[in-house]
């Protein structure tokens, strides 16, 4: 009988055992499933774009107490998220990894147009506008680009967003010599984002046999048609490539669309300098209008 309870007393004791560590392997197992979830969540939470803006200066729709649009040189551009007045324009979305340009019609608009923009103007430089590039220098932008949203027209169309530039400037001697009282030259590559499209236009000569000083003139250029890739990117990551090297200038979408400029008209540019832009140059003046582009990321060489 004493053998039996012995028995009885010992299938307890390991019954007792085997629960407690099935138990303490099954919480473990929760624990470490919550430990890795956390991991995975504040991965998530800290996400940043690829992006140095330590050459680049940003106009916001903001208008200072001049008049002018409120701009952020480098070095401060590099604490932009710190900058209240920034944040409603330029911020981290941090559960993505970008940037968003935020821009709608106020009254800051920049000298020769009626557009407001929340965008990046390359610095060679660091807080210097004089140093700028020519065709002949080279230059490379790649960007990896998303329109988070965008507002329609009475007619129910997307508003149309400039997210690229290439835009051209006179020297100081150049502005002297023609007599303009600023530096300020036609943009030779303007990249759109047209209902879901990306749509490219450039500049033309009006007489291609115009030669010299007569370049440096705003009304001897005129804008071409314009360009459509045939890829549709909506509301999409997508990625553009610009090339420029003397006399010529390519544009890459999603490194599978090229499009080609090295005709007279680019290679007679090339008596220009020139600095990129990139964001969201907003391209409408309704009430109520406004976009949103997200920058991933954005590299720049010469």
């Amino acid at each position: 009988m004493k053998k039996i309870r012995k028995i009885k007393l010992l299938l307890l004791v390991i019954i007792f055992i085997s629960v407690n560590a099935i138990s303490y392997k099954t919480e473990n197992s929760v624990a470490e499933t919550d430990k890795n979830s956390d991991e995975k969540n504040i991965g998530k939470k800290v996400k940043l774009p690829k992006i140095d803006l330590s050459h680049w200066k940003v106009t916001l729709p903001v208008t200072k107490e001049d008049g002018k649009p409120y701009e952020i040189d480098p070095p401060e551009i590099l604490d932009f998220a710190k900058n209240e007045i920034a944040k409603p324009y330029m911020y981290i979305d941090s559960t993505k990894g970008a940037i968003v340009f935020h821009a709608m019609p106020t009254d800051s608009k920049t000298s020769n147009t009626k557009y407001t923009r929340s965008e990046l103007r390359e610095q060679m430089i660091p807080g210097n506008n004089n140093k700028n590039w020519t065709f002949a220098d080279g230059a490379y932008m790649k960007g990896k680009i998303e329109m988070e949203e965008v507002s329609k027209d009475a007619n129910g169309k997307y508003h149309i967003v400039i997210i690229m530039q290439i835009h051209g400037r006179l020297t100081n001697e150049q502005r002297d010599l023609i007599g303009q009282k600023d530096n300020n030259a036609p943009p030779i590559l303007k990249i759109y984002w047209d209902q879901g499209r990306i749509r490219i236009k450039s500049k033309v000569l009006k007489n291609v046999n115009a030669a010299g000083n007569l370049l440096l003139l705003e009304d001897i250029w005129d804008n071409d048609e314009g360009y459509n890739f045939e890829q549709k990117v909506d509301f999409r990551k997508f990625t553009l490539e610009v090339k420029v090297s003397d006399g010529k200038m390519v544009i890459v979408l999603n490194g599978s669309e090229f499009k080609v400029y090295d005709s007279i008209h680019i290679k007679k540019w090339g008596i220009f300098e020139n600095y990129f832009k990139a964001g969201n140059y907003f391209q409408s003046t309704d009430e109520g209008s406004y976009a949103k582009v997200n920058f991933y990321e954005l590299e720049v060489s010469h």
